[in-house]
């Protein structure tokens, strides 16, 4: 089986002449290239939960292969009318979301995905937990402080989703397993210190709550997104990848098709 893997898609956020009907061709494309049986979006495929739900069903619709995927923080900035929570109950209803819905993909395989959330336990010690909660740092705000309403603060939904993730490896414990989220879980995925902004907004990157999981459970392939970096690590047998398209500012061309086809990895089971 042959599955694909990317994130951070951020398909309404180009800018220049890339639509989002260009990103489902460029991506459409590539997917029959490999020939894959399942492709994996880590998140942030949009600022819009119905523009991410469109795009994936277009996808799908495109290639006749199934896409599941993650939402990111940038999925959950809320539209007009909607709540965070209604956001996040919207995505745990999509038919092709992970949120709480383990896949078993086979008698040997299952995929675990969830967002997770960010519990600031990556900043530098040196900024105090009033400050990090703020958002705010030289000037910036971190924007999912003014577009998300979560009910709880970051870490205590953080300990919550992976209190969700638990319960989802429990049903699936028998099987190897992939996990995906869209924030960071290994500490060797932050943006590397000492950094003049990131030695802060590195609290917004990954959590800690998922460590223990690496230890109880059969992952074998660890999918994450969100740092907008392409990585890959392999630590006590486990397969890390952060499989990032990014903002286009980022890419290392102009080129939608080359950067695609740069950053989509395939997993072989």
């Amino acid at each position: 089986m042959k599955i694909g893997i990317i994130a951070d898609l951020h398909i309404d956020r180009t800018k220049t002449e890339y639509t989002i009907e260009d990103f489902k061709r460029v991506l459409a494309c590539e997917m029959l290239a490999r020939n894959l049986d399942l492709l994996l979006i880590a998140g942030d495929i949009s600022n819009d939960c119905q523009v991410t739900s469109e795009f994936v069903w277009s996808l799908m619709t495109a290639t006749n292969i199934d896409v599941r995927f993650v939402p990111g923080n940038h999925d959950y900035w809320q539209p007009e009318n909607m709540t965070s929570s209604q956001v996040y109950q919207f995505y745990k209803d999509h038919p092709q979301s992970l949120v709480e819905s383990p896949l078993v993909l086979n008698d040997d395989w299952a995929i675990v995905g969830h967002s997770g959330w960010y519990d600031y336990s990556y900043a530098d010690p040196r900024f105090p937990l009033e400050k990090l909660a703020s958002g705010k740092f030289y000037g910036g705000t971190w924007q999912d402080k003014v577009r998300i309403d979560w009910p709880v603060g970051d870490s205590e939904l953080s300990r919550t989703f992976a209190k969700t993730v638990q319960k989802d490896l429990e049903t699936v414990k028998g099987l190897n397993t992939i996990l995906m989220t869209h924030v960071v879980t290994h500490h060797k995925f932050v943006v590397p210190t000492p950094h003049r902004l990131f030695d802060f907004y590195n609290a917004y990157i990954g959590t800690s709550d998922f460590d223990s999981f690496y230890k109880d459970y059969p992952i074998r392939y660890s999918i994450m997104g969100h740092v907008h970096f392409r990585h890959r690590l392999e630590a006590d047998g486990i397969q890390y990848v952060c499989p990032c398209l990014g903002y286009q500012r980022e890419w290392r061309t102009n080129d939608l098709a080359t950067e695609v086809r740069n950053t989509l990895e395939v997993i072989e089971i």
